[in-house]
């Protein structure tokens, strides 16, 4: 079976891992490895460049040194299967997901003891992902072929309830983000297509105990690598518990599945930690429609109903519309004239609408320097685009020029574009909000204030004129998701870089001796949804009556409004309203967040001496909370 089907084809990976084993440093072939995972590879080859990253990721996981680029994130697997032929393609696809990744395999089917019991080595190890690998034939449920629907239901529920103490378990003892696998049926149906009509054969208990695993996850805050689902989808084959693999070695994926398996898991871990993309970049000629609209005119083009390559373009963009109304930002980069390309948009039978595009880029420059342009018209890296182009030679020239930025490789038929972007997998969501679902308005309304802000002779009198209005509230459950994500995906208006989970966050939050903030922001323009959160608590570290600024971060979007400054009104009240005389706050610097080097001084903190056991590179900076101040900014504050 084909894996792996986004990833362009090298012309001899195994030759190009054979050279880069040749490379003496470590490290450097670390990087080596992480550039040949970005290719499409089989069971042997996975393992091959595993083995040529294996000495710099065990650097990297001993804190020996720090690697631009790779994200250390430790995974403990807990299976009810045999799963050490999977962590080499673990490995190597979470090299392709810009993560080093460190995984602890449990002791074989003894993953409740593992969070049950006190287990020294999984302490050691911290895993900062839980999965629990779980398969059919573990504990399943016994009941007759003629139990009733409310037995069915009751064997469920008590299933479940167990899984509940797991999942508790491990939030509690180790503050780690769970990820249940789904249940894929190892047994062939006895009833034909009967089966899903009596509630105890095989496949309905499996198919009810899915579903409730499902509802269970989503409210307890657990993610789900949903093998079923995939597997019902066709994804992985027959590759999943295959009898003859199952009964030689208790595999239930086979070790040829294995890259597909380590994507999967792979693209949740880098969503745990924000390191999903977000934006879709899209090109316009034979990719939304077909034909050339500078050639054809738009009434010349191939789009909607009547011919089958009219009926696909326009599929495709539903599918884009799709992500853009979950929050997915959606972006023009065309070679073309610029009102020739926007005139297109106006045909009858377009998906897409041009308010739709938050960054439109067509002129007859090479496509990467202007999706450089179009990640600095948005405030956002590179390597938060996905660029989807038609053209071969396009996508050659940008995975060359831009490594950082996602360039899927495209089936020759249009009709396939949804389902193979879909299959890369880089849009993994591990929340939905509110939020999510405006992001893409939000980033054109920002592109509105820009052009306002360029048009402004007096800064006082823009910053005035927007009329913006700050709301400050503690991070609850409905805060939680969004604070999180936005804690994991900031890089650069960022003071510490610190990256929690979920229930990391939450810990932070519900500590009656903290201040933890969730900041929104609206101004006449619209809502800019939640753009800051301020984490602050006490530490061994400081005086009882100093509370340490564990982690401060704002969107880039509403930079140079001067919402730093609320920010600070509302933490310097929170903190004198918990008996706090001083906050203390810290910067760690790092490739890109050299923007808020100056923030603490700025802010009117002074210099404090380093804290025991911090970085050597970290400053620390005092702000006492007793000294009156005036606020200096135009921003109405709601806390």
């Amino acid at each position: 079976m084909d894996q792996l089907l986004w990833l362009a084809q090298h012309p001899d990976l195994g030759s190009a891992i054979g050279e880069a084993k040749r490379e003496a440093d470590p490290f450097a072939r670390l990087d080596l490895a992480a550039q040949l995972a970005g290719y499409r590879r089989d069971f042997t080859l996975t393992t091959r460049l595993d083995r040529l990253a294996s000495e710099g990721l065990r650097a990297l996981a001993n804190g020996e040194t720090t690697r631009s680029g790779l994200r250390p994130l430790r995974i403990a697997l807990l299976s009810s299967h045999t799963v050490d032929h999977l962590v080499p393609a673990i490995r190597v696809a979470g090299l392709q997901r810009r993560l080093a990744l460190s995984v602890h395999v449990a002791p074989y089917g003894m993953y409740r003891q593992a969070l049950l019991m006190d287990n020294a080595e999984l302490a050691r190890f911290a895993p900062q992902l839980i999965v629990l690998a779980l398969d059919a034939r573990d504990a399943p449920l016994q009941l007759p072929l003629e139990a009733s629907q409310a037995d069915v239901d009751a064997a469920v529920a008590e299933r479940v309830d167990e899984l509940r103490l797991l999942w508790r378990r491990a939030r509690e003892r180790y503050a780690a983000q769970v990820v249940q696998q789904t249940i894929v049926p190892a047994d062939p149906p006895i009833f034909g297509s009967f089966e899903a009509l009596v509630p105890a054969s095989p496949y309905a208990l499996i198919d009810r105990l899915n579903a409730a695993i499902r509802v269970a996850a989503r409210e307890d805050g657990v993610l789900l690598m949903d093998l079923a689902w995939e597997a019902a989808r066709g994804s992985y084959g027959d590759g999943l518990a295959e009898p003859v693999r199952w009964h030689q070695a208790k595999q239930l994926v086979s070790p040829n599945l294995a890259p597909l398996y380590g994507d999967q898991l792979a693209r949740i871990a880098a969503a745990s930690i924000g390191l999903s993309r977000k934006c879709l970049v899209l090109d316009l000629d034979n990719t939304l429609w077909g034909g050339v609209v500078g050639d054809d005119g738009v009434d010349g083009i191939h789009l909607g109903q009547g011919s089958p390559s009219g009926e696909a373009f326009l599929a495709f963009q539903r599918y884009a519309a799709q992500l853009a109304r979950r929050g997915i930002i959606l972006a023009v980069c065309s070679k073309n004239d610029l009102s020739v390309a926007e005139t297109a948009f106006n045909h009858p039978e377009m998906a897409l609408k041009r308010s739709d595009i938050a960054a439109f880029v067509a002129n007859w420059e090479d496509k990467a320097g202007n999706l450089r342009r179009i990640a600095s018209m948005l405030d956002i890296g590179l390597d938060s685009l996905v660029f989807v182009d038609d053209n071969p030679a396009e996508r050659d020239i940008v995975r060359r020029e831009l490594p950082e930025v996602a360039v899927p490789e495209l089936p020759d038929d249009v009709a396939d574009y949804p389902a193979r972007v879909a299959a890369a997998g880089y849009f993994e969501a591990v929340s939905f909000t509110s939020d999510d679902a405006s992001r893409g308005r939000n980033y054109a309304l920002n592109a509105e204030r820009k052009a306002a802000m360029s048009q402004a002779t007096d800064m006082e009198g823009y910053l005035r004129g927007l009329e913006m209005v700050l709301t400050a509230t503690p991070i609850g459950a409905a805060e939680l998701a969004r604070s999180t994500q936005l804690i994991n995906k900031t890089n650069q208006f960022n003071l510490t870089t610190r990256r929690y989970s979920e229930a990391e966050v939450e810990r932070i939050a519900i500590d009656p001796a903290a201040v933890a903030l969730a900041i929104r922001l609206a101004d006449k323009f619209g809502d800019n949804g939640l753009i800051s959160v301020v984490l602050a608590r006490p530490d061994a570290a400081v005086a009882k009556d100093e509370l340490l600024i564990d982690s401060w971060l704002m969107s880039c979007r509403v930079l140079g409004r001067q919402v730093e400054d609320a920010v600070l009104e509302v933490l310097t009240n929170a903190a004198t309203a918990a008996g706090y005389r001083a906050l203390i706050g810290e910067y760690r610097p790092t490739e890109r967040n050299g923007m808020v080097a100056e923030h603490y001084p700025r802010l009117g903190f002074v210099q404090h001496p380093a804290l025991a056991d911090s970085p050597s590179d970290a400053t620390f900076w005092r702000y006492e909370l007793t000294s009156p101040r005036t606020p200096r900014h135009f921003i109405e504050v709601l806390a």
